[in-house]
């Protein structure tokens, strides 16, 4: 139920750019490179010939082609034509060259990936067939990389400079030089981990605890009455198991065991906000990236960048609910793979409601989403008569202009978590990707279904899980 009037008390300073902008930077990025590629160049197929333009008139092209072994006569001839045309060579891979009737086995073949001037292109690559054999152009990958393994999370690593203490003159700890030394220190803990590693413990200063503690005491006054089920549930938990309460700022380690056990979740420390693509990356592993630094003390009840009150109090209780967990993991699935212009909605339909959305419960209104919870004037604000309220549907979300300098003007709210992971998983087959996946729970790893092979291995192992299901209806007798 709505409540009258949003407590406007608590000052709203902006979250700057969210993932939905960063998102919406890198499909721009791509859209200029193909205008650019698209540009008068050298008369050779467009399926296999990948370039994209520079500012400096220069293009990046990658070559396959065959040398004779005639004592390095080839490979010097070769490298003449890069030093004519002032090629930048940026790869070099060489390897036996294929066997065949018409080539020995001492021939060589090479992979160069290299930056030319686009006005040479065609004449550089016929000056190479001059010299070299079987001269082609090699494709780029036409999906972009995305992990495999949970240990690949080690590069998920692109930072986002948003609202930095060191460069930001509107940050709250821009002034204050122990703030910014006792955040880089512990930033930097972030920037050493590597998957394996156990994760770091921070010793919090009596400063620190404090604004923990206002934080605390300020957002669990009206969590009974603008709160779901789900995360009063999940916060009372982590309260008995894991320490949460006014007077300890709970360590990620902990945290981390207690989600392991309970949804799969698991915590990776992050040092700031990171690329959309990489963030959502990690929500496929059931990997949460979790900063460990506090807001600076002069502005406790409000941040515009994540922190670990927005992380433990705004995302942990939600991560501790099943349907919610998998709700969150069927976004990360989704951007595995899809393009830039797939990651801005996947991002936008993940502001509004990971991060500010609203449920049905018991006729009422309620707030699961992390900006929501971690933010006292919002979260009033939100279950007020003032905002529109839409349903839930991912075809409009996924496009609806979003509200980062103040409070949203639309709220997304949805009949249940299930119905929102269904509407999810329908969204997301809309994507369009050469192959699907899966996620292997046992390994941690993403399987690639691109062949009919691996499809009915999948079909395979399900089989024998339908076997041990019949085989537990039948011992209970409804079979």
């Amino acid at each position: 139920m709505k409540t009258d009037g949003a407590a406007q008390s608590a000052p709203f300073t902006g979250r700057k750019r969210s993932l939905i902008e960063d998102a919406r930077r890198d499909r721009d990025r791509e859209r200029d490179r193909a205008s650019s590629s698209a540009s008068p160049g050298p008369s050779l197929s467009s399926d296999s010939f990948v370039f994209e333009e520079e500012k400096s008139a220069k293009v990046t092209i990658n070559l396959l082609f065959a040398l004779k072994n005639e004592k390095n006569a080839g490979f010097f001839k070769a490298g003449k034509v890069f030093e004519t045309f002032e090629a930048k060579l940026l790869h070099l891979e060489s390897r036996p060259g294929r066997r065949s009737k018409n080539s020995p086995s001492d021939d060589l073949e090479f992979f160069m990936k290299c930056e030319v001037h686009s006005s040479d292109i065609e004449i550089f690559i016929n000056s190479l067939k001059r010299v070299a054999d079987d001269v082609r152009i090699a494709q780029d990958e036409k999906v972009p990389w995305f992990p495999r393994k949970i240990s690949d999370l080690d590069k998920c690593n692109h930072l986002i400079t948003k609202y930095d203490p060191d460069l930001d003159q509107d940050h709250p700890g821009f002034s204050d030089p122990e703030y910014r030394k006792r955040r880089a220190q512990i930033s930097e803990l972030a920037f050493n981990f590597k998957h394996g590693d156990p994760l770091p413990y921070v010793e919090y200063t009596p400063e620190e605890v404090a604004t923990w503690r206002e934080v605390y005491r300020t957002l669990t006054a009206i969590y009974s009455s603008h709160a779901c089920r789900q995360f009063l549930e999940g916060l009372q938990q982590l309260e008995r198991e894991c320490g949460y309460g006014e007077d300890k700022i709970p360590q990620l380690r902990d945290v981390s065991a207690f989600l392991k056990d309970r949804t799969g979740f698991q915590l990776r420390p992050v040092a700031g906000l990171l690329s959309a693509r990489d963030f959502l990356a990690s929500l496929a592993f059931r990997v949460f990236q979790c900063t460990q630094y506090i807001r600076h003390s002069s502005a406790p009840m409000h941040s515009p960048e994540p922190d670990c009150c927005h992380e433990l109090l705004g995302h942990i209780p939600m991560l501790t609910d099943r349907e919610f967990a998998q709700f969150s993991q069927e976004i990360g699935l989704a951007s595995l793979g899809a393009s830039d212009e797939d990651i801005e909605k996947l991002s936008t339909l993940y502001w509004f409601t990971v991060e500010f959305g609203l449920c049905k419960q018991n006729g009422a209104v309620k707030a699961y989403g992390a900006g929501l919870l971690s933010s006292y004037g919002e979260l009033l604000y939100a279950l007020s008569n003032e905002p529109e309220y839409k349903p839930f549907n991912p075809v409009e979300t996924a496009v609806q202009p979003y509200q980062d300098q103040t409070f949203q003007p639309v709220y997304f709210v949805s009949q249940s978590f299930e119905d929102a992971k269904n509407k999810m998983r329908q969204y997301s087959s809309t994507i369009q990707k050469p192959f699907s996946i899966r996620y292997d729970p046992y390994t941690c790893c993403i399987e690639v279904l691109d062949n009919p092979c691996k499809i009915q291995n999948v079909l395979g192992q399900m089989r024998e899980e339908l076997k041990i299901l019949h085989s537990a209806l039948e011992r209970l007798g409804q079979c």
